[in-house]
C-alpha cells in the first residue's frame, strides 16, 4: 500500500498549525458548540478530499486541461505552500484580512465558522485538491481510488483529534514547538513538490528523461 499520498496531505493540511486558529475563533464558545464545529470542520475537509478524488479528473477533462500541465502547477502550489510552512505559516492560510475579521466577527455571536475559514481554506485549499487530483490519477483500481478517498477520512479524525485535544497540544508545544512541527512538514512537502514537478515535466518534455 502506497502511504505517500497520506503523508504528503498530512503535511499539506497540517492541523497542529491550525490549532491556534481553531482556540482563537472558538474561544467564546460552549463546550456544545466547540465540539459541533471540531465534526463539521473536520467532516468538511473529508467532503473537499473525497470530492477532488472523485471528480478532479473529470473536471480537468471538462476544462481541456492535461495531466501534465496540472501536475507542474500543481507542485508550484505544492512548493509555494512548503515555503510559507518554512516560515512557520501554514500551508493553505490564504484568507485575507477582511476574511478573518469577518470570521472574528462570526465567531463572536456564535454563527458556525467550521467551514469557512477552518475547514476552507486554512485546513484545505488548492494546494490540498490539486495533490489529490494527481493522486487520483496514479489510482488504477478502484481499491485504489477507494483507499485515496479512506486517506481523506484519516485526515478528517486527525484534524478533530488535534481539535479536540487543542487546549493540551498548545499548553504541550507552545509556540515553538508547533511551529517546529510546520517547518518540519514543510521540508518533506518541498521534497515531494518537487517529485511531482519532476514528474509532470518529464511527460510535457520528455526528452528530459
Amino acid at each position: 500500500m502506497d502511504f505517500k499520498p497520506l503523508i504528503t496531505l498530512l503535511a499539506i493540511v497540517n492541523p497542529l498549525a491550525i490549532v491556534p486558529f481553531f482556540i482563537h475563533y472558538t474561544q467564546s464558545f460552549s463546550d456544545a458548540q466547540r465540539r459541533r464545529t471540531i465534526w463539521v470542520s473536520s467532516f468538511s475537509v473529508f467532503v473537499v478530499i473525497a470530492v477532488s478524488a472523485l471528480l478532479g479528473l473529470q473536471i480537468l477533462e471538462f476544462f481541456n486541461i492535461s495531466l501534465a500541465s496540472f501536475q507542474v502547477g500543481g507542485g508550484l502550489l505544492l512548493m509555494t505552500s512548503s515555503l510559507n510552512m518554512l516560515n512557520a505559516q501554514p500551508a493553505e492560510a490564504k484568507s485575507n484580512a477582511t476574511e478573518l475579521q469577518d470570521a472574528s466577527e462570526r465567531a463572536a455571536v456564535g454563527a458556525s465558522i467550521a467551514v469557512v475559514p477552518l475547514a476552507i481554506p486554512l485546513l484545505t485549499g488548492p494546494a490540498s485538491m490539486s495533490t489529490v487530483v494527481i493522486y487520483a490519477d496514479k489510482a488504477k483500481t478502484f481499491w485504489q481510488l477507494a483507499t485515496l478517498v479512506g486517506y481523506g477520512v484519516v485526515i478528517g479524525l486527525a484534524t478533530a483529534l488535534c481539535f479536540a485535544l487543542a487546549g493540551p497540544i498548545a499548553r504541550v508545544l507552545g509556540k515553538t514547538g508547533i511551529n517546529v512541527m510546520t517547518r518540519l512538514m514543510g521540508l518533506i512537502l518541498a521534497a515531494l513538490a518537487v517529485e511531482v514537478m519532476a514528474d509532470g515535466l518529464h511527460k510535457l518534455f520528455p526528452i528530459l528523461g
